[in-house]
């Protein structure tokens, strides 16, 4: 019968949920799990005069934090472990800073949450406590990470009301909601008779495995491994070698596939034998060699010895903002959260502050202001903690001299080392340094009062004077986005004006008088609608939105990058189609925020035109075969509602020349975030490779109204694996979703 058939296949597919069991269970015992469970009282600090005691603790199901709360109608708040970004140790966060002295920095900590979410500034009693708090919650963070299968546990857990570790029907209903499969009452009932041996009506012990297993059966996967498994029912080491070769399409040898055996076999019996089991299988697939983003391209893998303006430059605008342009927010955090996404250019708008400190904000309107010294001190400190690739601070200066004479004294005194204050070696450079020369250091982009070469000889005496200001504020007064007139030209203070050595702005006047005129050194800034290809082949250029986007809004920055403009700052705190292209360009070579153009961007004989595309090594054409086989573990889009479940469907993007845009989605099903299965082929014709970028976005399908966004993962082309492979999903703002993705087939095939 079926039930025997289901029996057979799962008597020995259990490991991976015991592997998450005896994980949760190793765990259990673990000293720092212990003193979150136990928890204790920390101080939660808002200003300085609000600082409170609070109790903090971990729930029973590793996963929720508790914290007491003395508002009214909210006694306590709750917290996942998924929404926590990171821990920080010392007085790292802006509040902190602001509302602690240095004295008690040992003791201070904070919990950083993905998205909006506002920071939790903790104070322990002592130093040692803050230690603890910080190593513990590491730990349990990474630990719950790391297990596939905690969230399927988690949510049966919270499935059995009473607690008595058994479960009924109607428990066993509820549990299906939680995890976003809606199952007919029949269906339901089948599978628990099945797995109910004693027929007691509730599972217990191994018939909850028993039942768990029959959930988690991947079809899909039984029909790829069957046919490779041709050795006592498993995968010889032979066999799972000619799945590679022939399926993934990867040059590997032996030694390689007895490297994966040992790596994702959890059956110690099948690992004896050099044979992958169908769970070892399975984990391989859902790890990094199994996904659609080729491992190899996770570390830098890219020349890095180029010169600079040979690479695309993850850049940010406007980077002190958290929201829109004209009441919003600015916050040093902004800037920690942006180098921390390895965003190697920041912007900084300097504006006169009170008691002759410079602030920083975007001026006449009401958003906030920050300290210009607070600022460079957050750059000094999370600069180098993702990428130790070089970090361009684009000045926009509106500042009296006085005042651009103390950004310069805050710029060499806190970046000390780090900050280039003359060019690389002892004569005048005629091409810029490659990022490999100016790791670990900081560059200024600004205005200058003369020639770099001024440098080299004795002509550098030179005094302030009246200098353009910058094109962008300029576009922002045209956008009456800035009401008060104000003067197009400020003075420059020559210790400010020193620091620019490599990035000197220059007013754009046409790109036939920037080829004649403009040193290597000097660059210009463009709203998003002005590019130009061959400029780029040996000057740096900026591009930055239009002003009339006071919504903090994004434009495509593919038409740019398709005529090399290196810097494309884009609004980083605006969760975007756009943001997720741009996360996607800078993925691979090790997320270091630098990618090496084509070589067709780079070599001045080149004719290539992404508008009108003509014959060159630019022209490849392939054929891009995609087979969207099913997804895993879709989240729930409305929380509150029990009884919500999605009807998902996938949609396939590719970005680049505009003779390669092209967008194809499935058909929706019904009622299953679960296991939903489309097994649907699209063929997308590319001419231009090395520019393509690939988008898969998850919707909830409706037929009222606009669907609603599940997740996305975007990445280039040139770093897709050929095969079966897993598409991880990210949230809208680019956050892992735990658990969740699809399984695809892919095939890049040259015409």
């Amino acid at each position: 019968s079926n039930d025997d058939t289901a029996r057979k296949k799962l008597s020995k597919g259990h490991q991976i949920l015991n592997k998450a069991l005896s994980n949760s269970q190793s765990l259990e015992g673990d000293a720092d799990l212990q003193f979150l469970l136990i928890g204790g009282e920390l101080i939660k600090i808002r200003s300085r005069s609000w600082k409170k005691n609070r109790l903090l603790k971990l729930q029973e199901d590793c996963k929720t934090f508790w914290h007491e709360s003395h508002r009214i109608f909210k006694k306590s708040h709750t917290f996942s472990i998924d929404d926590i970004d990171s821990v920080r140790m010392g007085r790292q966060s802006e509040g902190l800073n602001k509302h602690t002295d240095p004295s008690v920095e040992d003791q201070c900590f904070s919990i950083i949450f993905k998205g909006s979410k506002r920071n939790l500034d903790l104070m322990a009693h002592t130093r040692e406590d803050a230690k603890q708090w910080v190593k513990s919650l590491n730990k349990v963070i990474s630990s719950m990470r790391n297990l596939n299968c905690h969230w399927i546990i988690n949510c049966m857990r919270k499935a059995d009301k009473n607690d008595d570790k058994k479960m009924t029907l109607k428990e066993l209903k509820r549990f299906l909601r939680q995890i976003n499969v809606e199952v007919d009452d029949t269906y339901a009932e089948e599978i628990f008779k099945t797995c109910d041996k004693s027929n007691s009506g509730s599972l217990e012990g191994s018939e909850i495995k028993h039942f768990y297993g029959l959930l988690t059966q991947r079809e899909e996967i039984d029909v790829i491994y069957g046919k490779y498994a041709q050795t006592e029912g498993q995968m010889s080491a032979k066999d799972l070698l000619d799945f590679l070769l022939k399926e993934q399409r990867e040059q590997v040898s032996m030694g390689d596939v007895l490297k994966l055996i040992e790596k994702y076999e959890i059956d110690e019996t099948a690992k004896q034998k050099k044979h992958m089991s169908k769970d070892g299988f399975l984990m391989y697939l859902q790890h990094e060699d199994g996904s659609i983003l080729n491992p190899a391209h996770k570390r830098v893998y890219q020349d890095m010895s180029q010169p600079l303006n040979h690479y695309y430059i993850s850049s940010s605008h406007n980077t002190y903002l958290k929201e829109d342009q004209l009441k919003g927010p600015s916050s040093t955090e902004a800037y920690i959260k942006a180098l921390m996404k390895s965003c190697r250019c920041v912007e900084l708008d300097c504006w006169d502050g009170a008691n002759g400190e410079p602030v920083i904000y975007h001026g006449y309107t009401l958003t906030s202001k920050i300290l210009f010294r607070d600022v460079i001190k957050a750059i000094k400190e999370y600069a180098f903690k993702t990428s130790d690739y070089p970090v361009i601070l684009s000045l926009e200066n509106h500042c009296t001299v006085d005042q651009q004479r103390l950004m310069a004294h805050h710029l060499i005194s806190i970046l000390g080392d780090a900050l280039v204050v003359k060019p690389l070696g002892n004569t005048m450079p005629t091409n810029f340094p490659s990022p490999e020369e100016l790791k670990g250091k900081i560059l200024i982009k600004g205005k200058r009062l003369n020639k770099l070469d001024a440098v080299f000889t004795n002509n550098n005496t030179i005094e302030e004077e009246m200098v353009s200001e910058e094109d962008e504020a300029a576009d922002c007064k045209e956008n009456g986005q800035k009401a008060k007139p104000k003067k197009s030209k400020i003075k420059l203070a020559k210790e400010l004006s020193d620091l620019v050595i490599y990035c000197k702005s220059v007013h754009y006047s046409g790109f036939e008088h920037a080829k004649d005129n403009q040193a290597f050194y000097e660059m210009s800034s463009f709203k998003e609608t002005t590019a130009y290809i061959h400029h780029n082949m040996d000057k740096l250029s900026r591009i930055y939105p239009a002003g009339s986007r006071t919504d903090s809004s994004n434009y495509n920055p593919m038409p740019m990058w398709n005529v090399g403009c290196q810097i494309v700052a884009l609004n980083f705190q605006t969760p975007s189609k756009e943001m997720h292209i741009n996360q996607g360009r800078f993925l691979p070579n090790g997320f270091c925020g630098y990618i090496l153009k084509p070589e067709f961007q780079r070599s001045f004989s080149s004719t290539f035109n992404p508008n009108k595309l003509t014959d060159g090594p630019w022209l490849q054409r392939k054929v891009f075969h995609i087979m969207i086989i099913s997804a895993q573990q879709l989240p729930k889009l409305n929380k509150d509602k029990a009884k919500s479940i999605v009807d998902p469907l996938v949609r396939v993007e590719i970005h680049g020349v505009p003779t390669d845009n092209a967008s194809k989605e499935t058909h929706y099903i019904e009622n299953n975030g679960f296991n939903p299965m489309w097994n649907e082929r699209f063929q997308f014709n590319i001419q231009v490779p090395e520019l393509a970028m690939v988008r898969f976005v998850v919707e909830d399908y409706d037929s009222a109204s606009q669907n609603d966004f599940i997740g996305q993962y975007c990445l280039p082309l040139t770093s897709v694996q050929n095969g079966y492979r897993h598409v991880p999903l990210l949230t809208k703002r680019g956050d892992a979703i735990s658990s969740a993705g699809l399984f695809v087939h892919l095939m890049l095939i040259d015409v």
